[in-house]
């Protein structure tokens, strides 16, 4: 089901939803350049859609959300979206929050303004929890590095071929090759400016992890060329008692490279979570 909330400045934010209703939510937030397509094989997901409510947000200036001139670089309004979504999504009930790469940076705004409010857990999949120069929790692999200043551009000659290339170095492991040219559409979708601007930050989020309150699993591909494995050391360091599961053989889609461990992971976690 597609539907949509309001987020920071009257921004409408487009999301999927799966799953069966009056249920525990689980929302996804996709990574850099990306959009909630990426969680297809959860969304489709016979055994978490049976237990949860599954709501994948699609970030503003991403997929079928609006594209504002402003409010990249500033974590109150990636708080407030995020915020609205999980009002949505929970209805008042903490929901599990799941970030993929640059969505793990966007949880940590969420937690910097709102902490822990509503929120039962967190899993950060091959994420960053920071950004900017020689910050450990948002170091990038040679997939990323290469891409870049390029993937930026507004010079299609320029950006076509580095987008292509980072896309490709997403994985370790064979891609539905449907999905993986939908993963590069969804990247040329994305104006440059968008993917420019979330770039323009430099953020330190150590005292955030440290002060973390609720149960953290960190998944990470042992093979991830676009955000490195020490990022998710980083931030498993920081968080007292996080868990942490890293998968070989794997690159920086883990739930899809590798969809049945991490769908299953995803459904224990949760599960802990939402006991009653």
């Amino acid at each position: 089901m597609l539907t949509e909330v309001i987020g920071a400045g009257g921004v409408r934010l487009g999301l999927r939803v799966a799953g069966a209703a009056n249920t525990s939510a689980i929302v996804l937030v996709h990574g850099w350049a990306q959009s909630s397509l990426a969680w297809s094989p959860q969304l489709a997901d016979p055994g978490l859609t049976a237990r949860y409510r599954l709501v994948g947000v699609d970030l503003r200036g991403h997929g079928g959300s609006d594209v504002p001139a402003l409010g990249y670089d500033e974590p109150r309004v990636w708080a407030e979206d995020l915020a609205a979504v999980i009002d949505f999504a929970g209805a008042g009930a903490p929901v599990l929050l799941v970030g993929w790469s640059y969505g793990g940076l966007v949880i940590t705004d969420y937690l910097r303004v709102h902490g822990t409010t509503n929120v039962a857990g967190i899993v950060f999949a091959g994420a960053i929890t920071e950004i900017g120069r020689d910050r450990p929790g948002g170091r990038v692999g040679p997939a990323m590095r290469n891409a870049l200043p390029a993937a930026l551009s507004d010079d299609p000659a320029e950006a076509v071929p580095a987008l292509t290339a980072l896309c490709a170095g997403m994985s370790s492991r064979p891609v539905d090759g449907p999905l993986a040219q939908s993963l590069l559409g969804t990247s040329l979708s994305v104006p440059p400016a968008v993917r420019a601007a979330l770039f323009r930050r430099d953020v330190d989020s150590s005292a955030v992890l440290a002060g973390l309150d609720v149960p953290t699993l960190v998944i990470h591909g042992v093979q991830d060329q676009v955000v490195d494995l020490s990022a998710g050391e980083y931030a498993a360091g920081k968080i007292a008692g996080a868990r942490t599961r890293w998968m070989p053989g794997t690159g920086h889609l883990p739930f899809v490279e590798a969809a049945a461990e991490f769908n299953s992971a995803l459904e224990q976690f949760a599960g802990e979570r939402f006991a009653h």
